[in-house]
C-alpha cells in the first residue's frame, strides 16, 4: 500500500511539474451540437458529442461528473451567441471556463502544423490549447448586460436584413408583386428597429447603474446613446482589464508592426484579433470624433501632418476613443478635455 501511495504521489508531482493540473475540456461549438474532447489528469483523451440544448448540457454534465476527479478547465471559442449558453451553464456548475478568440486557437494550430480539420479535431485542438496556454478565466456579464447584449444583437440583425432588402431594390425588381413585398418588408423592419430602440432606452431606465455608465460615455464628444449602449454590451467590466493595452487588444485595435532585419518594412496594421462588434461600433463614432471631439480632432490632425494614411488615422482615433471610454468608466468621471488631452498623449 505504501508503494502505491508513493507511486501516485510521484505521478501527481510529475503532472504538476509538467503543468497538468486537473482536466481540460475543449468544446467545438456549432448551432446544433457541441463536439467535446476531455483531457484527463492521466492524459487520456475522450471525445463525445452533445446537442447544443439544455438537455445536451445536462448530458454533458453527467459525462463530466463520471470522469473528472479534481478540477476542470473548459475552453471554447467565441462564436457569436451559439456558445453563450453552454459557457454560462458550465460556469454556474462551478467549472473554470475560458472563452477565447478563434484567431488564437488557429495560430496555435498552425504552430502545431495541424492539417486535419473536423469538429472532433477542432475540439481536441481547443483542449490542447487550454492545457498548454492556460487562458484567462471568463466571467459572465451581469444579467442586465446580457439582456442589453441580446437586444442590441437583434437590432444589428434587423439592420442587416433591412440593408439586404434595400440592396435588392437597388438591383432592380421587375415584378410589381415582389417590389411591393420588399417595400412592405422594409416598412415592417423600420417599425421593428424603432421599437427595439425604445426597448433599449427603457432597459436603461430599469437599471440606474447601467444608465449612469451610459451617461458617462455619452459625455464624450462623438459617442451617442446607441454607441454607448453597444460599448457597454460588448465590453467586459473595466475591472477585467489591468491596462489600456489589454482593452485595445480585446477589441483588436492594437497596432501590429511588420519589421524584420533590414529588408522587411511592412505597413503597420491593426491586429483585428479581437471583438469585431466593438470595432464596428466604434467606426462611425470615430469619424464623428475626428470632427467634433476637440482632443481627438487635434490628435488626428497631428497624425495626418506626420504623413499617416487616412485609414490609419481613423483606426488610431478608434483606439483612442475606446481607451478614453475605458478610462472614464474606470474613473467614474465625465469627459474632461484637459484630462483627455493628457490621456491621449500618454496611451
Amino acid at each position: 500500500m505504501h508503494k502505491v501511495d508513493r507511486k501516485e504521489e510521484y505521478g501527481a508531482q510529475e503532472r504538476e511539474r509538467r503543468g497538468i493540473v486537473g482536466s481540460c475540456l475543449g468544446i467545438d461549438v456549432s448551432k446544433a451540437s457541441l463536439d467535446v474532447v476531455l483531457l484527463g489528469e492521466d492524459e487520456n483523451r475522450e471525445a463525445a458529442q452533445f446537442e447544443n440544448t439544455r438537455t445536451g448540457f445536462n448530458k454533458l454534465q453527467r459525462f463530466l461528473k463520471k470522469r473528472v476527479k479534481t478540477t476542470l478547465h473548459a475552453c471554447l471559442e467565441a462564436t457569436g451567441h451559439y456558445g453563450d449558453e453552454v459557457a454560462l451553464f458550465l460556469y454556474e456548475a462551478g467549472y473554470v471556463v475560458s472563452v477565447v478568440n478563434p484567431a488564437q486557437v488557429k495560430s496555435y494550430g498552425d504552430s502545431q502544423l495541424r492539417r486535419t480539420k473536423t469538429d472532433a479535431s477542432d475540439a481536441a485542438l481547443i483542449a490542447d490549447f487550454c492545457r498548454t496556454q492556460k487562458p484567462a478565466a471568463w466571467q459572465p456579464p451581469a444579467p442586465e448586460v446580457r439582456e442589453l447584449q441580446a437586444l442590441l444583437r437583434h437590432w444589428e440583425a434587423l439592420i442587416h436584413m433591412r440593408q439586404q432588402e434595400v440592396n435588392r431594390l437597388q438591383a432592380g425588381i421587375e415584378s410589381p408583386v415582389v417590389l411591393e413585398a420588399i417595400q412592405t418588408h422594409i416598412s415592417f423592419l423600420d417599425q421593428q428597429i424603432d421599437d427595439l430602440r425604445t426597448r433599449v432606452r427603457q432597459h436603461f431606465d430599469h437599471y440606474p447603474q447601467l444608465r449612469q455608465q451610459r451617461d458617462l460615455l455619452t459625455s464624450i464628444p462623438g459617442i451617442g446613446e446607441l454607441t454607448a449602449a453597444r460599448l457597454l454590451a460588448e465590453l467586459p467590466h473595466w475591472s477585467a482589464f489591468s491596462s489600456p493595452k489589454q482593452v485595445a487588444a480585446f477589441a483588436g485595435l492594437s497596432p501590429q508592426q511588420r519589421v524584420s532585419g533590414t529588408s522587411v518594412r511592412g505597413r503597420t496594421r491593426l491586429s483585428k484579433r479581437g471583438s469585431a462588434r466593438l470595432r464596428t461600433a466604434l467606426y462611425m463614432p470615430a469619424i464623428s470624433a475626428k470632427q467634433h471631439n476637440p482632443v481627438l480632432k487635434a490628435f488626428a490632425q497631428r497624425l495626418l501632418a506626420a504623413g499617416k494614411a487616412k485609414m490609419a488615422v481613423l483606426a488610431a482615433v478608434m483606439r483612442k476613443l475606446l481607451l478614453l471610454a475605458f478610462a472614464i468608466l474606470k474613473s467614474g468621471r465625465p469627459f474632461d478635455p484637459n484630462y483627455a488631452a493628457r490621456f491621449v498623449l500618454t496611451t
